[in-house]
Parts: structure tokens; C-alpha cells; sequence
């Protein structure tokens, strides 16, 4: 029998460790991407409260069917950041939840950072 490896229960152990450690607060608040197959999704939390202050997905409107690609991800960040500007929120904690930074994850994070995010 073959055993194949449960990857995404390697990415929740790692997302686990990670949020050990990053907690956002009320003046750095934490920039979280979820990234499925198709579509990848940020939201800007403030983990005092548990609120969730801005969102950005590829599934937005103003995306159309553009799809779940990098050039869709730096966008999405792009957005966020712009986004996230409006509410006076300059600088925040990436919470890379658990995926390597790399390919849409990385672009997401450039996006923003491009926009004027601090991180």
C-alpha cells in the first residue's frame, strides 16, 4: 500500500507554528493570505479584537475570470494594500498561513508592499 503524504496537514501544522508567534495588534495589524487552487484571499486582522479590518480575493467583480495566477495574486496584494491605506493602515505583520513564500504568495506579498505597505 501506498502511503501518500497528507499535505495539507503538513501546511495547518506549519500555519500552527507560525501563528504562535505572530499576533497582530491594533497598530501592526496581521495580514493573513489563504490560497486555494483557483483563487487566493488576504485579509487584514487586528487579533486584539478579532476583527477583521480589510479583505481582498481574486474572486472580487472587478477581477472577472482572470484565474488563480501570479500576475492575479500581485493584484490581489495591490488591492489590499490600497485598501488597507484608506483605513490609516501602514504597516502589518505577514502571516503567510503556513504556505511556503513562493510563487502566488510571494507575488501577494510584492503587490503590497509596492502599494505602500510596510511589513
Amino acid at each position: 500500500m501506498v502511503n501518500r503524504i497528507d499535505r495539507n496537514k503538513k501546511r495547518l501544522k506549519r500555519h500552527k507554528r507560525v501563528r504562535a508567534k505572530v499576533f497582530g495588534t491594533s497598530e501592526r495589524p496581521r495580514l493573513c493570505v489563504y490560497r486555494s487552487n483557483d483563487n487566493i484571499y488576504v485579509q487584514i486582522i487586528d487579533d486584539t479584537v478579532g476583527k477583521t479590518l480589510v479583505s481582498a480575493s481574486s474572486v472580487e467583480p472587478e477581477f472577472g475570470k482572470e484565474g488563480g495566477n501570479k500576475v492575479l495574486a500581485k493584484k490581489v496584494g495591490e488591492l489590499a494594500a490600497k485598501r488597507a491605506l484608506e483605513q490609516n493602515i501602514t504597516s502589518v505583520i505577514f502571516d503567510r498561513g503556513g504556505y511556503l513564500y513562493h510563487g502566488r504568495v510571494k507575488e501577494l506579498a510584492d503587490g503590497a508592499r509596492e502599494a505602500g505597505l510596510n511589513f
